[in-house]
């Protein structure tokens, strides 16, 4: 069976129903038109959408990106145990694309990435740490600007110390008397204190010799009033005007020995003063027994009837000089306990 030219047309194989409403469709639109311009919005419109396809295929490409430096800097992060991590996997993420956007650190200050991308421009957390190496705060630290590292200045001299101090608090209730002797850096450099230097008791009238000592302060002694031997500072650094301190106590052991009188006496409380037979009525001056007989030597007396005894303190700097002294009155026995170098307040 031959076929015509119609069983090729858009027709064939279309049932009757079928035809009558392709038939319809086609008169329904014959008198439609294009608008004007449509054609000029076609060819607007075309190449606006490529463009729009190829921006989402760039974003695509981004985002894959994006993914992965994301993954590697969270992994960074959830494996790291140092306290200076930044936590935040965005900030990490920005400063690898090197982008404009800010950032913190884990110590809060703000850093911008841009004209060196990767690295924060804002300090870390241990920035109140310093750069240097300042005072401390545990025992033998001190605010006073002595108290710093003694590897950077030689051993003080005996020309840069000087205009050295004392002072001396009344006797507490067990007899203790406390003193503090103060030495300062006179030069116009720092200088390292060298050590302790010496400490010296001499005695002096009804004071025994035999009976008076120094010793260094230990936790637990008879003067617990002195610091504590932890706040001692060895190689201690003096900048210009600061000083270091030399703290003591005067610990008695005896006390003075006493007569029965004001005007004068002797340690056993032997015979007292008496005028003398060749004086004169009106005169009066009197002699008093020197003891060359009897073998008991003349004491002083103080207006109780005290034995006037003392004990002289001396302090020497380790550089030999200066020194300085303080004077313990109505002291006749006893331990001169002295501490190690502090740092002056």
């Amino acid at each position: 069976m031959n076929h015509g030219p119609d069983d090729q047309s858009p027709e064939g194989g279309l049932d009757s129903d079928e035809l009558a409403l392709r038939r319809m469709l086609h008169q329904a639109v014959q008198t439609v038109e294009p608008r004007d311009g449509t054609l000029d919005h076609l060819r607007r419109a075309v190449p606006a959408r490529r463009a729009r396809k190829r921006q989402a295929m760039v974003g695509m490409a981004a985002a894959a990106l994006f993914l992965g430096t994301a993954v590697p800097a969270l992994v960074h992060v959830s494996n790291s145990t140092g306290s200076d991590v930044n936590p935040s996997v965005a900030g990490q993420a920005s400063q690898a694309q090197g982008g404009a956007s800010q950032g913190k650190n884990a110590g809060g200050s703000e850093s911008t990435a841009g004209a060196n991308p990767g690295k924060s421009h804002g300090k870390g957390k241990g920035d109140s740490k310093g750069d240097g190496k300042g005072p401390g705060t545990g025992p033998g630290s001190s605010t006073n600007p002595a108290s710093t590292s003694a590897a950077a200045a030689p051993v003080c001299t005996a020309d840069q110390l000087g205009s050295p101090t004392e002072s001396l608090a009344a006797p507490d209730a067990g007899g203790v008397v406390y003193g503090t002797f103060r030495v300062v850096n006179i030069s116009t450099s720092a200088c390292t204190v060298g050590g302790v230097g010496t400490v010296n008791a001499l005695a002096q009238g009804a004071a025994d010799g035999t009976k008076v000592s120094t010793a260094r302060h230990a936790a637990g002694d008879a003067a617990p009033g002195l610091p504590d031997p932890s706040t001692e500072i060895t190689g201690l650094q003096l900048q210009p005007g600061a000083a270091y301190e030399l703290k003591f106590a005067w610990v008695p052991s005896e006390a003075c020995p006493t007569t029965g009188g004001p005007s004068g006496g002797t340690t056993d409380g032997g015979s007292t003063a008496s005028p003398s037979p060749t004086e004169d009525a009106g005169s009066s001056s009197g002699t008093t027994s020197t003891g060359t007989d009897s073998g008991v030597t003349t004491q002083m007396m103080r207006a109780d009837g005290t034995a006037d005894g003392s004990v002289i303190v001396s302090h020497t700097t380790a550089a030999g000089s200066p020194t300085v002294s303080a004077t313990v009155s109505n002291a006749c026995a006893g331990t001169v306990i002295y501490t190690g170098v502090l740092a002056g307040s």
